[in-house]
């Protein structure tokens, strides 16, 4: 198996509200698509080597940053990084709003449509992995079904916070 993936991932949403039951679902999903697979690591830094995975993904809202803080399989700190949550503000807005419309949709909707906006939904999710992807230019390297997985999750919290 390879080291360059994630070993466990949880979210410290010990701050916020109660999710919804939609919202746990779309959170369930990703944690557990993300064991199934994933691409996670760390490039060098300077005159360091790149730290060996398997890491431990904790990701948190502190002060209006996203935080990654990152951890060895056996704890140890690897990394950690804040992000702004301002550049996610859009594309998190519009990804619950179309999934607000594909859960009601699910509800009365025919195929047709319901596949129409999951169509909308999945290229919402998309552009959201691609800038997440690009926010974390240098600090770690992701696959983009990994930084899909990973919106997911921001999303989970943002809309929580």
């Amino acid at each position: 198996m390879t080291t360059a993936r994630l070993c466990h991932v949880e979210l410290d949403d010990s701050n916020l509200p109660p999710p919804t039951p939609e919202i746990e679902q779309e959170r369930k999903v990703a944690l557990f698509d993300l064991m199934e697979d994933n691409s996670f690591s760390l490039p060098g830094r300077e005159d360091r080597p790149a730290p060996p995975g398997p890491f431990r993904l904790t990701l948190s809202i502190r002060e209006k940053r996203l935080v990654f803080d990152v951890k060895t399989e056996t704890g140890g700190p690897a990394a950690e990084f804040h992000l702004s949550l301002s550049p996610f503000r859009q594309a998190v807005k519009d990804y619950w709003q179309i999934c607000e419309s594909y859960f009601d949709a699910v509800k009365r909707l025919p195929p047709s449509q319901i596949e129409a906006i999951d169509m909308a939904r999945r290229g919402i999710h998309n552009e959201g992995a691609r800038l997440l992807q690009e926010r974390l230019e240098s600090k770690a390297d992701l696959d983009i079904d990994t930084a899909r997985r990973l919106f997911t999750l921001i999303c989970v919290l943002y809309h929580g916070g």
